[in-house]
């Protein structure tokens, strides 16, 4: 099992030069191939309010949205090139969920940006959670505020021993084999989902059989959010990466009670890589 294609959400953000310089990194790291991928929204004005703009506006946005699309290009184009990095460019015109989904499905990962609290729904085009629960594959998401480190050396595990779980250790397994720490972390784990005394013990047995240095950990009564322990854990290990289940209860109830997953989102402060 390896990574050997890399999709890459571009944009013009100041954020993004983050994600560009540790997705280039990465790709390097694993001979990957990346794609970079600009969404172009088209989102249509009804009928009766575009015959209310002047044409000569319409024009103006079309051309801003291309001359967007250009530095967008040009910014990918230049970070692949210094970077050795067989790579390719598309813009994706329509839906930009869609777009992003449909693309995402033919790669081994996806690399977008932690959703930004400032911008409006409607022009937000990162969809972290939407596009991990219908692309099928597993989303690296890359914190606004940027990475301490590129090399991914230690990496946190949130483990609960769901299905989400598992699907994200073994979807993360090409980046676990290269770290040189991997911690198995179980917290607040229920008596049913403990797969031995030592909650974590058996999945950090497997994972030493695929050559990786695997350490279990479990915190029981843990009196703040799971969320919380596992960012203040990931601190305390210095840790460059968190692997975690995304939406093990239903996203609605996530939505609306909170959870792990929308509490990582909002407040991660190290890539985080999710499964669904």
């Amino acid at each position: 099992m390896s990574i050997n294609d890399i999709l890459l959400q571009v944009d013009n953000r100041k954020s993004c030069d983050a994600r560009l310089e540790f997705a280039t990194r990465l790709a390097r790291d694993h001979g990957a191939h990346l794609t970079g991928l600009y969404l172009m929204s088209n989102w249509t004005v009804p009928a009766y309010v575009e015959g209310q703009i002047p044409v000569d506006v319409l024009e103006q946005q079309a051309k801003r949205a291309g001359l967007d699309a250009l530095e967008a290009e040009r910014r990918f184009e230049s970070r692949v090139k210094s970077a050795g990095v067989l790579a390719e460019w598309r813009i994706a015109e329509g839906s930009p969920l869609d777009q992003l989904v449909l693309n995402a499905r033919y790669v081994d990962l996806v690399i977008v940006g932690q959703p930004e609290k400032d911008v409006p729904e409607l022009l937000e085009l990162t969809y972290a959670d939407s596009v991990t629960l219908e692309s099928g594959r597993p989303v690296l998401v890359v914190p606004s505020v940027g990475v301490a480190r590129q090399h991914i050396e230690r990496v946190l595990i949130a483990w609960n021993g769901c299905r989400e779980s598992v699907r994200a250790v073994n979807d993360a397994l090409p980046l676990l084999q290269r770290a040189k720490e991997v911690l198995v972390l179980a917290v607040n784990l229920p008596k049913e989902l403990q797969d031995s005394d030592v909650p974590g013990a058996d999945i950090s047995l497997h994972l030493s059989r695929h050559g990786v240095n695997a350490q279990a950990e479990s915190i029981s009564g843990a009196d703040i959010s799971v969320g919380d322990v596992l960012l203040s854990r990931a601190a305390d290990k210095s840790a460059d990466l968190i692997v975690m289940g995304a939406y093990g209860h239903s996203r609605i109830r996530e939505l609306v009670l909170g959870g792990t997953t929308r509490h990582l989102l909002d407040h991660m402060t190290v890539p985080v890589l999710f499964s669904h």
